[in-house]
């Protein structure tokens, strides 16, 4: 009979070494180290907040090479960056897995330094989202208790087979390490290889969160105990263009509701700007939609 706990240890080995390929030593810190992700074979995906110099970084791929490096874009918000290769160094590309679950078994690695890769177990504790952080906001989050050793930042959470479930970080402050998810993370630093930086939306508005009545209620024709109540609405902005007026209640955008200022946040994180999106509002008691064409934030 088969050892099952020798089968575990195994299969979270070849794991490790899987992800192993791909998951790379940054060097844009006076301090250790850092670690990134291959996100393709000539980007690499990294926390923003261990990026202190835009000159002189380098890479350290799997292999042992290094690898000059310049900063294709970075986001703040999400602490997110993508490193572009300069040479013609290149390193296989990581795999995103499809979903996350809570109670699921994830290793945290990180390559902090020449001495190669470094791994902690541990299991998802709690998803969430969306969270406004102290850098931003991030439409998603993962936490686990992996132990999150000294360089790992920027580096992965891979599942049992090796794929990418998140990258790791410890970059919005008070101690807090998160897990921004692949899908995620790979959608941002799409928007960072292409453009260097990540738009978010802007309407012009000033909301407060507000308690709906039965009657509203039963007008949208769902249950929303929340919207955003309109307290002010900026001059020549996107809301003033779309009509939308102080004492307006917002309860939805593009087809989803909003029932409090992080469901807005995390719409407006999205691909939006420049788009005409369709904004549902309570007026006198009554549902109305209007088109919003959302600007970028200044």
């Amino acid at each position: 009979m088969s050892n099952i706990l020798v089968e575990l240890s195994n299969s979270l080995a070849a794991a490790a070494e899987k992800a192993a390929v791909s998951t790379l030593l940054v060097n844009a810190r006076r301090r250790m180290p850092a670690s990134g992700i291959a996100f393709a074979s000539d980007l690499v995906l990294t926390a923003d907040h261990v990026i202190e110099q835009e000159d002189g970084i380098t890479v350290l791929l799997a292999d042992g090479t290094e690898a000059s490096a310049k900063l294709a874009g970075r986001d703040p918000g999400s602490d997110l960056a993508v490193l572009r290769l300069d040479g013609k160094e290149r390193s296989a590309p990581a795999e995103p897995a499809v979903q996350a679950s809570i109670g699921q078994l994830v290793l945290a690695l990180g390559r902090p330094s020449n001495a190669g890769i470094e791994a902690s177990l541990g299991v998802i504790s709690a998803m969430g989202g969306p969270l406004r952080t102290p850098r931003g906001s991030i439409d998603r989050y993962i936490r686990t208790d992996a132990t999150p050793y000294p360089g790992f930042s920027g580096g992965p959470l891979v599942d049992a087979e090796g794929k990418v479930v998140g990258v790791n970080t410890s970059g919005f402050g008070r101690g807090v390490v998160l897990t921004i998810p692949a899908e995620y993370a790979w959608k941002v630093a799409g928007q960072l290889a292409r453009s260097g930086s990540v738009k978010r939306g802007f309407l012009g508005v000033r909301s407060e969160a507000v308690e709906l009545p039965e009657t509203a209620q039963k007008e949208l024709k769902r249950t929303q105990a929340t919207g955003l109540l309109l307290v002010s609405v900026e001059r020549k902005s996107p809301a003033e263009a779309a009509k939308l007026i102080v004492g307006d209640i917002l309860v939805g955008m593009d087809g989803q509701p909003v029932p409090d200022h992080d469901a807005l946040f995390a719409h407006l994180a999205g691909d939006v700007v420049g788009k005409s999106v369709p904004m549902e509002v309570l007026r006198g008691g009554q549902p109305q939609v209007f088109m919003v064409e959302v600007g970028a934030r200044p």
